[in-house]
């Protein structure tokens, strides 16, 4: 008898390294190991995924008597005769660095085959389908339906499934995680504690299993999109959360085509393709999740300020993209995604930069000379710099006028300082400093135009 493997594309590669096990004599086939007459075969080379396993059989040595044999395993030694240099994603993601994202994906695509997919959210990142459709290739698409989604986001997928003549590979979280989750903690538990439980729940755990079927996954991350997480994410990587298909560290590859795009470009290259996009958009939603945990963005507002706005502005992460986020320096000179400082922001003569004992003169003050308008900032967070026009312009137009306008940096040393005495929750946090009461007032919404500002100011000035 002589050995022979088949295999097919949906399990292309997954015998990597691994070695390969010859059967039992009166075995006609075991999954994908078929047995063949040595008369029909002389000899067997066997090429999968681009990785070459080569076996041999004990058999082609001096004849043993079978019955000696205790178990399939002892009959098949592993040889390996070519070794196959494993992919320096870090190299690759340079060498695409200056790529179009159309190109990426069809590097993506060509590379992995039917071992990667596209996960799909239902909002703008709908460009990655198009992308891959552009390509020619084939392709597949997946998505975390965690329950909550809204129902505009329902019906997208079932409008993009029509118009690429597709089928989306749903992904559920664990019905009876969920029912232990919302028994215990009730359906809003996240707006009290935070929204990794909830999260890890409905969205991370079905996505780790979802994962583990694959070799690669496409997403639509991009630089601009969240401060403090995403600023360098590169076009391709190892992935540093999750497992793929062969399990254990760098089994998995994750894919990021649309990196060194600005959102504004993506919209642009949508409405060129004429490609369907979520109706939620239309009302001011621009980053979609669950329902519960997303709302419009206002005017001066960063797009990811939509999601988990009564959280920390700096670590906008669901737990999908973890690997984004890194500790924060101590001394404040790193941020919260490991980036050196930035440069400061805020930065005119007609915006005052206090100092910690400035402003805790300030806040000890009874009877101020004048009334102080000032924000608690961080230069790195995408917020903060999102309402620097508008709080500049205030500036300006508030010189000579008798009110005082002045920053003070928050982060890192001055932190803990800031949420205890300054009621920071998260970044920009305004305060407003009336002349005749030593109690500083918290500006209240998240509008942070001029015409907003400028409404709250004089209202209590």
């Amino acid at each position: 008898m002589a050995l022979a493997i088949t295999s097919s594309s949906a399990i292309a590669g997954s015998f990597s390294s691994r070695s390969c096990e010859q059967q039992p004599p009166k075995a006609s086939q075991l999954g994908y190991f078929q047995l063949l007459d040595r008369s029909h075969m002389q000899s067997t080379a066997v090429s999968i995924s681009r990785r070459r396993c080569a076996v041999k059989a004990l058999n082609a040595e001096p004849k043993r008597n079978d019955s000696m044999v205790p178990s399939a395993a002892t009959i098949v030694a592993p040889e390996v005769v070519e070794k196959v240099e494993a992919e320096d994603y870090e190299k690759l993601a340079k060498e695409l660095e200056n790529a179009s994202p159309l190109e990426i994906m069809d590097k993506a695509l060509e590379k992995f085959g039917n071992d990667i997919a596209i996960a799909f959210s239902g909002a703008e990142d709908v460009a990655l389908i198009e992308y891959a459709h552009l390509t020619g290739r084939p392709f597949r698409v997946f998505s975390l339906d965690t329950g909550r989604l809204n129902p505009e986001t329902y019906k997208f997928f079932d409008t993009i499934e029509k118009h690429y003549n597709i089928h989306i590979e749903y992904t559920f979280p664990d019905a009876v995680e969920v029912q232990a989750l919302v028994r215990t903690k009730g359906h809003f538990s996240f707006y009290e504690d935070g929204h990794q439980e909830c999260c890890r729940v409905r969205k991370v755990r079905p996505l780790r299993r979802n994962l583990k079927g694959l070799r690669a996954w496409i997403t639509g991350q991009r630089k601009d999109q969240s401060p403090g997480t995403r600023s360098e994410i590169p076009v391709v990587q190892v992935d540093p959360s999750f497992e793929g298909l062969d399990g254990g560290a760098g089994s998995l590859v994750k894919w990021n085509p649309l990196a060194n795009v600005e959102g504004t470009n993506v919209w642009k290259f949508l409405r060129a393709m004429d490609v369907p996009v979520n109706t939620l958009h239309s009302q001011g939603y621009i980053s979609i999740g669950c329902e519960p945990c997303t709302r419009p963005v206002l005017p001066g507002q960063h797009e990811r300020e939509g999601r988990w706005w009564w959280e920390d502005a700096t670590a906008k992460e669901c737990g999908l993209h973890k690997g984004n986020i890194k500790e924060e320096n101590v001394n404040g000179s790193v941020h919260a995604n490991g980036a050196a400082a930035v440069e400061d922001i805020f930065d005119t003569k007609n915006v005052v930069a206090l100092s910690r004992t400035g402003v805790e003169n300030l806040v000890k003050m009874v009877d101020r000379k004048e009334p102080w308008l000032v924000v608690l900032y961080a230069p790195w967070c995408g917020f903060c710099q999102a309402m620097e026009e508008s709080y500049v312009e205030l500036a300006e137009k508030l010189a000579g006028s008798g009110v005082k306008v002045g920053k003070f940096r928050a982060d890192g040393d001055q932190k803990a300082f800031a949420q205890q005495e300054l009621q920071l929750e998260s970044f920009p946090t305004i305060l407003f400093f009336p002349k005749n009461s030593s109690r500083p007032i918290k500006y209240p919404t998240e509008k942070r135009d001029i015409d907003s500002l400028m409404a709250f100011v004089s209202a209590l000035r």
